[in-house]
């Protein structure tokens, strides 16, 4: 074998050395090299521990329908508890719950008028008071106004030993042009009646 053809060997192996050493390192550097996980943002945990739910009715000739996030006790005391007596409380998590109808309705002797509205309530051991507000798309309670309340009621709870564990809304017909929301969560059951106006149901 010549020298010039043994030289021309040495460095074909120089250079498959070479270029194995440096495939090594690269696959060190790639395995030292952690990609950060994304933690749950605080928007999706809380989001999935208060799901957004919705309940509607046909009554007469009414839609009826509520917009809310439904929180869990989790073992938590709620009334009286996480949720102070006799402070306003958005009638669900995050955003305020809303209520609309498309046909105007009369609920405790007083109409409201077609359209979307925020429900908030007022919880007390023997006595809620029920509101309807102008100001229906709102974070929380954050800009709650009482000079916006267009209706406001008061209902007696019902508590139970039973524990209702996410707050849950329903809308039910029980009469001709009559129907009934019911508000449900922890031991506590509000609700209240509510029927078409003599123009709708004529």
């Amino acid at each position: 074998m010549t020298t010039p053809f043994k030289g021309l060997i040495a460095l074909l192996l120089a250079f498959v050395l070479f270029a194995g050493c440096r495939e090594r390192q690269s696959k060190d550097k790639g395995a030292g090299h952690e990609h950060p996980v994304e933690a749950p943002s605080e928007t999706t945990t809380a989001t999935a521990l208060s799901p957004h739910k919705t309940a509607m009715a046909m009554v007469g000739k009414a839609h009826v329908n509520i917009d809310y996030s439904a929180p869990s006790t989790r073992g938590r005391i709620i009334f009286g508890g996480l949720l102070a007596y006799g402070e306003i409380w958005q009638a669900g998590a995050h955003n305020a719950t809303w209520i609309e109808t498309d046909q105007d309705l009369v609920i405790a002797g007083k109409e409201l008028k077609a359209g979307k509205y925020g429900f908030f309530a007022i919880p007390t051991r023997d006595r809620w008071t029920l509101i309807f507000n102008t100001r229906w798309d709102q974070h929380g309670k954050d800009e709650y106004r009482p000079e916006e309340d267009v209706l406001r009621l008061e209902v007696t709870p019902q508590w139970s030993d039973t524990i209702t564990e996410q707050l849950t809304y329903t809308v039910s017909e029980v009469g001709p042009g009559q129907g009934r929301v019911t508000l449900s969560w922890e031991k506590a059951t509000v609700q209240f009646l509510f029927t078409l106006t003599e123009k709708e149901n004529g």
